[in-house]
């Protein structure tokens, strides 16, 4: 059996250049000589624009082992749901909802990002690919539809088991009483396949050997923040954020009328290291024309990954593990970070507001806690082996 790709997801606010940035990474990944298909699953396809080549919803060849792909949802949809969509238009038609309200009203929000993330699992799957880049929709809302797998199970165990035997008692009753047909076996049939693919889809992003997310962010207060609560829940839900990219700094040599925005950069820059750690933090600049075509797509890969020998490559895992960890019980949540540069000493935590601080002989972390948590207060904490606890309770 051939090993499963390298996958490196890319995801971010809108408009900090996550395009461009997943784009250089497989222009570096082909030159190292892997096999790279770059796909963008983000509804408003830009992919084409940084190619400046014309990309369709399957691999087109851009490069020496480089190939892009804009993900049609609406494909994806007629793959996956189609027996849905039929259903459920004909009952909205049937209840006076005009056609064109009726089928947007059968997708619910989100649903078509989600079965746009499917073709990473068909590319997982085919054994064509080396590394398999991905522009994801912004800020990652969609990957949380992939992190509750027991719960799928429990549908697939408890759930559709039992539906033949319910719907068939139910139906003459439906269409008697009620005026409605039920969903037929072909309805069924999309939903278990979407429940399957969202188990497997959860199982390829927690493959933490082969597979990471990457934060992408320019240095600006409300871009880093959306960002910080989007690295929350990723590490809450088990994904490994391996490396955050800071995009579009200011250098030096901008001069006096930038200086002040410059300075803000910096500051921000030092928050997002706090906020972040231990999770490296690679930076590109503000370049002077815009970032596209292939030589600007390498001059930003040559910036974020340097090409000595003691730096990491494109395709590498920059951080090999999870840094938080939240277990929620009946009375209160244990909150596990991973602190391996700090030793044991002095240890102090402030809450304020959302935010945790956490300092451990001398070294800070700044945490946006989830919402989970807030009604609790931190009630105790240890440090050991590089990894403090801190236990909350109401």
């Amino acid at each position: 059996m051939s090993q499963a790709p390298r996958t490196i997801l890319y995801t971010g606010k809108g408009g900090v250049g996550k395009t461009s940035v997943a784009a250089a990474t497989a222009r570096r990944c082909a030159a190292a000589g892997l096999r790279t298909v770059v796909l963008s699953t983000d509804p408003a396809h830009s992919l084409s624009d940084s190619f400046e080549t014309p990309l369709g919803s399957e691999p087109v060849q851009v490069g020496d082992l480089l190939w892009g792909q804009e993900v049609s949802a609406q494909e994806e949809m007629e793959r996956n749901w189609a027996g849905v969509q039929d259903w459920l238009g004909d009952l909205l038609i049937a209840r006076g909802v005009d056609r064109i309200s009726a089928e947007e009203l059968t997708v619910p929000p989100g649903l078509d990002e989600l079965f746009s993330l499917l073709a990473i699992k068909r590319h997982h799957e085919s054994g064509e690919y080396d590394a398999v880049i991905v522009d994801c929709a912004p800020t990652g809302e969609t990957l949380r539809l992939l992190s509750f797998p027991d719960v799928a199970r429990w549908w697939l165990d408890k759930v559709f088991p039992q539906q033949g035997r319910i719907l068939d008692a139910a139906r003459p009753f439906a269409r008697a009483v009620l005026d409605v047909s039920l969903p037929g076996a072909e309805v069924f049939d999309d939903v278990q396949r979407l429940v399957r693919n969202l188990i497997a889809m959860n199982e390829i992003l927690r493959d933490h050997e082969r597979v990471s997310i990457r934060l992408v962010m320019t240095p600006d207060r409300m871009v880093v923040d959306e960002a910080r609560r989007t690295f929350t829940y990723l590490n809450l839900y088990g994904y490994l954020t391996d490396a955050i990219v800071v995009n579009r700094v200011f250098g030096a040599e901008v001069g006096d009328y930038f200086g002040p925005w410059r300075a803000r950069q910096q500051e921000q820059l030092e928050a997002v290291r706090d906020a972040f750690a231990p999770v490296p933090v690679l930076q590109a600049p503000y370049f002077e024309e815009e970032v596209v075509g292939t030589a600007m797509l390498d001059r930003l890969g040559d910036a974020l990954f340097a090409s000595d020998d003691d730096a990491p490559s494109a395709h590498a895992l920059h951080h090999h593990s999870v840094s938080e960890r939240l277990e929620l019980g009946a009375d209160g949540a244990t909150l596990r970070l991973e602190l391996p540069f700090a030793s044991r000493g002095d240890l102090s935590l402030k809450r304020l507001g959302s935010e945790l601080i956490v300092r451990v002989d001398g070294y800070k972390r700044t945490l946006l806690l989830p919402p989970a948590l807030d009604d609790l207060q931190p009630s105790g904490a240890t440090f050991e082996d590089g990894a403090l606890t801190i236990a909350f309770h109401a």
